[in-house]
């Protein structure tokens, strides 16, 4: 096993200077067709991270789960009403994978002990929107925070974010007992929590809140020397850099998208080379404004008339007087206004 300080050594070696240039920035303007109902956590910093489940056959019936990271899990409607309701805790990050006849596994990262980060597995019933408890397995010692879900043949591997910038990958195994092995740990040097996994590529991103976005070998047997490959520059990308999200397109293409929560906007980066695509902020329309923040998810694909380029989900942290919730967007005007 790599120890930690060998890992940390190695992430400042690798934090080589990344200039994005000094090209004027535009930020773009969308508003949301939805939100959710608040989440049960009055008067707090609570909601924080969704994950989003298509169906393929009725895109109108797919669903959304989030955290109350004060609380537990949600799993909301399009329509933006609660079907369901976890109360397990401290749950801060979601993922989901749809391992097809095996059913849609849901892995939260549970913080409600500081010093022993846990991955909560679920198992989502499409029909009744249900969460079924199925196991909870180690994922490092430290405070769980971030979490992202790749798929690995008939189980999967989950990144364990905790918060001092240690990462663990963790191998998911299905069947009757399903059971979660720490393979190997990755490690970016200060406080992180975003991340998503890129499986054309191998590619992991992680957000380092203060410093950027870094980039690893997603295999259990890759290198375990990262790359900090987009740098917070206070113009393009503001501290702090929270949730990443991935629309990819093709055998390459697509997007990676970063909340850039010191300036409550979001950024978009051209795959693969993580060129800088340009940055949209959600006004307020129908539905309020959105600031600050943490949590995002893109999925691509018809949603139905509203969404039918693909959706976006943001978690917005100043949803006064409610309590927080999230934000839904079409993916189909976010391009469109910023000329994509």
């Amino acid at each position: 096993m790599i120890k930690r300080s060998s890992l940390l050594a190695a992430a400042l070696v690798a934090a080589a200077p990344f200039s994005q240039g000094q090209a004027q920035v535009v930020t773009v303007e969308v508003k949301a067709k939805a939100e959710t109902v608040p989440v049960g956590t009055t008067a707090d910093d609570a909601a924080d991270d969704p994950a989003i489940w298509r169906n393929r056959r009725d895109p109108a019936a797919s669903l959304i789960v989030a955290t109350d990271k004060k609380a537990g899990l949600y799993v909301y409607g399009l329509d933006g009403k609660v079907r369901h309701f976890v109360a397990d805790g401290r749950l801060n990050n979601v993922d989901l994978v749809d391992m097809g006849r095996a059913g849609i596994m849901v892995v939260a990262s549970d913080r409600n002990d500081e010093a022993a980060a846990r991955l909560r597995l679920y198992r989502l019933d499409p029909v009744t929107a249900q969460l079924v408890p199925l196991a909870v397995f180690d994922g490092g010692a430290g405070e769980s925070y971030g979490l992202c879900l790749v798929r690995r043949g008939s189980g999967f591997d989950a990144f364990s974010v905790l918060k001092d910038g240690l990462v663990a990958q963790v191998q998911v195994r299905l069947g009757k007992v399903p059971k979660g092995t720490i393979v190997r740990y990755l490690k970016v040097p200060t406080q992180t929590e975003g991340c998503v996994v890129d499986p054309r590529s191998e590619t992991l991103y992680v957000g380092e809140e203060n410093v950027g976005i870094w980039t690893f070998d997603a295999r259990a047997r890759g290198p375990v020397l990262g790359k900090l490959a987009v740098r917070v520059d206070g113009t393009r990308l503001v501290a702090d850099v929270e949730g990443l999200a991935l629309a990819p397109q093709g055998r390459k293409g697509g997007w990676l998208v970063a909340s850039s929560q010191g300036d409550n906007a979001y950024v978009l980066f051209r795959l693969p080379d993580l060129a800088y695509a340009g940055r949209f902020r959600i006004a307020a329309g129908q539905f309020g404004s959105v600031e600050e923040t943490d949590g995002i998810e893109l999925k691509l694909g018809s949603f139905g008339p509203d969404y039918p380029a693909g959706l976006f989900v943001a978690q917005d942290g100043m949803n006064e007087p409610a309590a927080q919730n999230f934000k839904l967007v079409s993916w189909a005007e976010v391009l469109a206004k910023m000329g994509q």
